[in-house]
């Protein structure tokens, strides 16, 4: 479950053209389960509409230190936020946060919380780039403020540069990661996710259905958690914030990617890597009008994972999983056995909404000494959540 569900989010837009985005910051905020109150500056209001928060938001908008229902509304907002998010912050919003100037709701409320706060700038390159700024950002960050740096692309006046407000699933993500336990922290975890492809020839492969979904969403959810996270991936899918990727495709590009990496503290071995690939893949394209349809003689691929339990550190977790059709529970044991793995994940991906493909997941995770517990049917993410849960509470 993600570390904003039930949580109590101020969201703060200053007026900036990047405005716009902040109702998309809100809608995120509010599917994962987040309270969200926002406040608009004077000059957010000449950039966007305050009844498009009052509808998307779970609070309508306060603009005002003088005429909201409450006397002190910046110190009641402040004292009950659990986060307090600015996006987009613009430069006086810097400045004035900084010296402690607090003419409107917005600033006063910043000034008035104890609680965690989550600022996005978005401006020109020229002001981004000004040293004032710069200054500005050091020295909130000294005092503990969470800073997302704006990205490159377009900015107003089809300008382009450096500037532009963070992508609202880049704020919200780190949102996350600053209201999140923080039980990953200083914690090397490397994942596997997708299907390899096996070639055939240089069109055709040999593969199968993964498609990566459960290793993005345990990728996002440790990150979140803290980690420092390598995602090694064979599918194309966006990229998890901050998250290092590293793109392969066959069975035998995984085994070096993963060896590279192989003294990570946590190894999660989500991918359905192939058991079998052509033993002699061809040069070029078989063409359908050969005289004969041809033969695919096919080899076993080595299976890293038990070199992985094999020379597993001291203090290391290794995680594989068990993607099965039948006989879960014992066939998924006997992996983790056999290989020596810390824990195992098991799914039976023939069960409707489980396995491949699908949002949702449905596992058992099996451990040593007997230890196991289920996971019911739940969206992947909680599924990643609740196998990290396992991964912390055996580290």
């Amino acid at each position: 479950m993600s570390a904003l569900h039930g949580t109590r989010v101020v969201l703060g837009v200053t007026g900036g053209i990047a405005a716009y985005k902040a109702v998309e910051v809100s809608r995120r905020l509010v599917d994962a389960g987040a309270h969200v109150v926002p406040i608009l500056t004077a000059g957010a209001e000449k950039f966007i509409g305050r009844v498009t928060f009052d509808a998307l938001a779970s609070e309508k908008v306060q603009t005002s230190l003088w005429d909201e229902s409450s006397p002190i509304p910046h110190t009641t907002l402040g004292q009950t936020a659990d986060l307090i998010i600015v996006a987009p912050a613009t430069a006086r919003l810097l400045s004035d946060y900084r010296t402690g100037r607090s003419d409107d709701l917005l600033t006063a409320t910043l000034i008035a919380t104890r609680a965690p706060v989550l600022v996005a700038p978005a401006m020109h390159t020229e002001m981004w780039e000004h040293a004032a700024v710069q200054d500005n950002i050091s020295t909130l960050r000294d005092r503990g403020v969470h800073i997302v740096n704006p990205e490159a692309g377009r900015l107003a006046g089809g300008d382009l540069g450096f500037g532009r407000l963070a992508a609202p699933e880049t704020i919200v993500a780190h949102a996350e990661r600053v209201l999140s336990a923080g039980d990953l922290v200083g914690t090397h975890v490397v994942i596997t996710a997708g299907g390899t492809r096996e070639a055939i020839d240089p069109v055709r492969v040999i593969s199968n259905r993964s498609t990566g979904k459960q290793g993005y969403a345990l990728a996002e959810a440790a990150w979140a958690r803290g980690a420092r996270v390598t995602l090694i991936s064979t599918v194309d899918r966006p990229d998890p914030v901050a998250v290092e990727v590293v793109q392969v495709a066959s069975a035998a590009e995984m085994q070096l990617a993963v060896e590279a990496v192989n003294t990570a503290d946590v190894i999660i071995m989500a991918a359905a890597v192939a058991d079998f690939r052509p033993a002699n893949p061809a040069d070029q394209k078989i063409k359908k009008g050969d005289a004969a349809t041809p033969a695919i003689e096919l080899e076993r691929t080595h299976d890293f994972l038990v070199d992985l339990g094999a020379s597993k550190a001291e203090g290391q977790t290794i995680v594989g999983f068990a993607a099965e059709t039948n006989d879960l529970v014992s066939n998924a044991r006997g992996k983790l056995e056999r290989k020596n793995l810390d824990l195992i994940v098991a799914n039976d991906v023939s069960e409707p909404g489980a396995g491949f493909g699908h949002d949702t997941n449905k596992v058992t995770i099996l451990g040593q000494n007997g230890a196991e517990s289920d996971v019911a049917m739940s969206s992947k993410r909680v599924v990643a959540d609740a196998i990290l849960d396992a991964v912390v509470a055996i580290r």
